[in-house]
């Protein structure tokens, strides 16, 4: 391809929002592209806008595409894992290049808000075919089973953004691009990222060692931190998933809310690196970048989510993963059609009185934390997340009965279930979690409620502060999203 230079809803709706998540390395890369088109004031903007490397799409050669809504805007981001070059140092030298992180940005200025879609790597799906390059650097590929990513190692971006619009049925209206070293600059421009390693990491692979404790990770550890999976948690990609959601929210809160937005030596250091290791298609012009940033002026931080889509263990493969059906689509179409999402509808049309409960339990008294007794299980993945999240329960007045492992299969998102006579209470455990459903279980009886925490894990709302529990929280305003040391 050729390059240049140029909540006041009902109990039941607030129970039904699920799979909200840090959204990967997209949120920093996004608010750069936003930020930078309002860079005028300091004489830089056609400076910096001339770093990027922009990349030309034949759309037109996709057929038939899905229906763009107006003034909604998608923007496709990856966070590339290219092993060739400077690149091979970090991650060891592969042939191809694949999207180590894919995301679909989606802004709606009308509604006020952005979503953005982590879609797993891992997650194997129907891909069509890719011609072959005119310049021979892709070799194209037939219509297959296989991973999500794999589309860019055989077609380029363009066979990419062919494949995420065809599987989710989204228009896509621009992309965005970083690697590996480009990553690691970005850190580096803002003086590192503080986080807490809640264990000692030593991972040869991602060329990582790293003590336990809160600590400022540079360019370098931080990539390593983000590419590190199997000597962490699980080993599996949802799990490190969860780490990249958590280390990413951490670092665009620093972003947004430190030294950077407010000198502009700073943020020209910032902007500078960005655009220096970015690639977008040639549409993302001046003109484009500025109506983004007129769009996200309309948008509050509090107002930015973060999905993961809905996905499961695939069948055939232990180690790969499909779409959960049908929520996968009911996401992707409320995107594609700019609506609410899933689990968000009730909510709004419940208005303030919260009527649209079949049940009563909006009329019933309120159950106060200090008479739910809970019991804490971790199925994140991450080594004593249960026991913190235990602290930080016990700390909001709830009764924490015990903690450990989930007996069965852990659930696809977070859940407190509940015995005979507990929905109540139940719900009153969930009010306080940044995301999670309620689910009856007869077998557990009237003694306490249980918290299973999924790989949706979004952490406890802290009153008073920020989200906590050793993850990320659901928005992009909850703060710095580490574990606590």
């Amino acid at each position: 391809m050729p390059r240049n230079r140029s909540s006041r809803g009902s109990a039941k709706a607030r129970a039904a929002r699920k799979n909200l998540s840090r959204g990967g390395w997209a949120a920093v890369i996004t608010t750069g592209i936003v930020i930078c088109s309002s860079l005028t004031a300091y004489g830089a903007y056609y400076d910096i806008y001339g770093n990027i490397s922009q990349q030309s799409i034949d759309t037109d050669a996709f057929g038939d595409r899905p229906s763009r809504v107006d003034g909604a805007l998608n923007i496709m981001v990856i966070g590339s894992d290219v092993r060739t070059g400077e690149n091979a140092d970090l991650g060891g030298e592969a042939e191809g290049e694949r999207p180590d992180s894919l995301i679909i940005a989606h802004i709606s200025p009308d509604k006020g808000t952005a979503t953005l879609i982590n879609l797993p790597r891992d997650t194997m799906v129907d891909l069509p075919g890719c011609p072959a390059t005119d310049d021979g650097e892709y070799q194209g590929m037939s219509a297959q089973r296989g991973m999500i990513n794999s589309a860019m190692t055989f077609g380029g971006v363009q066979c990419q953004w062919a494949v995420v619009e065809q599987i989710t049925g989204i228009h896509i209206d621009h992309f965005v691009s970083v690697d590996f070293t480009g990553f690691r600059d970005i850190v580096d421009s803002i003086g590192g990222v503080q986080m807490c390693v809640p264990e000692p990491i030593n991972d040869e692979k991602a060329h990582l060692e790293l003590d336990a404790g809160e600590q400022v990770l540079n360019g370098e550890q931080s990539l390593g931190y983000m590419r590190s999976r199997y000597s962490q948690g699980d080993g599996s990609d949802t799990s490190r998933i969860g780490r990249q959601q958590e280390f990413l929210g951490a670092m665009f809160s620093q972003v947004m809310s430190g030294e950077i937005l407010r000198s502009p030596t700073n943020l020209y250091d910032f902007l500078g690196s960005v655009t220096n290791t970015i690639t977008t298609d040639d549409g993302l012009t001046v003109d484009t970048m500025a109506d983004i940033a007129i769009a996200m002026r309309e948008v509050d931080m509090s107002d930015v989510k973060f999905v993961t889509a809905p996905n499961g263990a695939d069948p055939a493969d232990e180690n790969r993963l499909v779409l959960s059906e049908p929520d996968a689509t009911q996401l992707f179409d409320a995107i594609a059609q700019d609506t609410a999402l899933p689990g968000e509808e009730e909510e709004d049309d419940s208005g303030e009185g919260g009527g649209g409960s079949d049940s009563g339990e909006d009329d019933a008294p309120a159950v106060e934390p200090g008479d739910v007794s809970v019991d804490v299980r971790n199925g994140t993945g991450v080594t004593g997340a249960a026991d913190q999240v235990a602290t930080v329960l016990a700390n909001e007045g709830f009764q924490v009965a015990d903690t450990g492992n989930p007996d069965g299969p852990v659930p696809a998102q977070t859940t407190v279930y509940y015995g005979p006579g507990q929905e109540g209470h139940a719900q009153a455990l969930a009010d306080k979690l940044e995301a999670g459903t309620i689910e009856e279980n007869p077998a557990l009886g009237s003694s306490a409620v249980q918290l299973v925490m999924a790989s949706d894990w979004a952490g406890v709302k802290i009153s008073g502060g920020n989200g906590g529990g050793g993850v990320a929280s659901t928005s992009a305003a909850d703060g710095e999203a580490k574990a606590e040391c």
